[in-house]
């Protein structure tokens, strides 16, 4: 056999394959944003961040702890499944937190425990932390994203779809405005 007919068919299946991966991680995240359920969770204030670590916003969550029985029960970095109800305000809350995944809803999420507190309160490391943005407008969002998550008079959240264990982070918002209006908005009040 000549060595063109079998280069030829491994270059298409390599070059399908190439297409196939990345095709597949798209079509997963618009699925989960489809047919997910859409959660509000509230951010929370952070600490300053390393300029090094890219363009994006470090996101903390207020429904990130869930108090436990036995902190010797759960291992950190160990997988967990979460599941969510809204408060009043139709912010999420974490309503369960199991070591085996739901099977009376499809609207859960696959997270980790980051860690223990001494007092049994388990600490939550969940899949969408970093919400990335445009370069020009990285800084910026950050700067007025931290600002807001200071005072008690602004709302500040996260737009997270989830299902099937999966999550797919859609927005950040500062008083129901995303944050990159946000800082269109405060580009034009500075000029």
């Amino acid at each position: 056999m000549s060595r063109s007919k079998i280069l030829i068919p491994a270059f298409i299946c390599v070059a399908l394959l190439q297409l196939y991966v990345p095709g597949r991680m798209i079509w997963d995240r618009e699925q989960v944003l489809i047919h997910g359920k859409e959660y509000l969770f509230k951010t929370a204030p952070i600490d300053p961040t390393d300029p090094f670590r890219g363009k994006y916003i470090q996101l903390n969550y207020e429904a990130a702890t869930y108090p436990i029985a036995h902190k010797d029960d759960w291992t950190n970095r160990a997988a967990i499944y979460v599941t969510f109800s809204e408060d009043a305000n139709g912010l999420a809350v974490i309503k369960t937190v199991s070591k085996e995944k739901p099977t009376d809803t499809p609207y859960f999420l696959k997270a980790h425990v980051d860690y223990v507190t001494y007092d049994d309160v388990l600490m939550i490391a969940y899949p969408f932390e970093r919400f990335y943005m445009e370069e020009s407008k990285a800084y910026e969002a950050e700067q007025e994203y931290n600002l807001a998550t200071q005072g008690d008079t602004t709302l500040t959240y996260a737009v997270v779809h989830i299902l099937e264990g999966s999550a797919v982070l859609e927005d950040v918002r500062i008083n129901n405005t995303s944050i990159q209006e946000w800082v269109v908005q405060s580009r034009s009040e500075k000029e």
